[in-house]
């Protein structure tokens, strides 16, 4: 099939009984990667939520903040660490259901956290968000009172302020984001 021919259809959820699943086009899908059409995790991913976003669909995360699956993900698969045990639990309930087409080792290009050198798992979650004028303008006063060492690094970090478009006050990490 083409991917027009599958364009606006649905399939059944292949581990949440009940969930149907939109197939959608995606912009970052391109016919010479596959049929044009995304499996799209929307908590996960900024190409995922933006498909999600424009589609109107939920966000949902299954993942907690400790990288286990959540209730929501079904009994089979709660408390389970999504990179270890729960992939193995996973493709069991896809062979379980008849679901699995082909199964074969892959080494998937993660991000790593710098500190632990662990992959990390990108999810979504509640933020704050604000005026990015105000935040914008109240982080240049407080540079302007900051002594850098070297002085030439104060202009440098005052353009890349000027230039970010987007901005998240978080207190995922401890040590900030900017």
């Amino acid at each position: 099939y083409s991917g027009a021919d599958l364009a606006d259809g649905s399939c059944a959820h292949p581990t949440i009984p009940g969930r149907v699943s939109p197939l959608l086009p995606a912009n970052h899908v391109t016919m010479t990667k596959g049929t044009g059409l995304v499996h799209t995790a929307p908590a996960h991913g900024m190409e995922d939520y933006s498909v999600a976003s424009h589609h109107q669909l939920p966000t949902d995360c299954l993942v907690d903040e400790s990288g286990h699956f959540t209730e929501a993900a079904g009994p089979e698969l709660k408390n389970k660490n999504v990179l270890e045990e729960g992939n193995e639990a996973v493709i069991k309930m896809l062979q379980a259901a008849g679901s699995l087409l082909k199964e074969e080792k892959y080494v998937h290009s993660y991000p790593y956290d710098w500190r632990t050198k662990k992959p990390m798992i990108i999810r979504a979650s509640k933020q704050w968000f604000v005026n990015t004028a105000d935040v914008k303008a109240a982080a240049q006063d407080v540079l302007k009172k900051v002594k850098f060492i070297p002085t030439s690094a104060v202009n440098r970090m005052l353009e890349m302020l000027d230039r970010r478009t987007f901005w998240c006050i978080s207190r995922q990490r401890y040590w900030g984001v900017p």
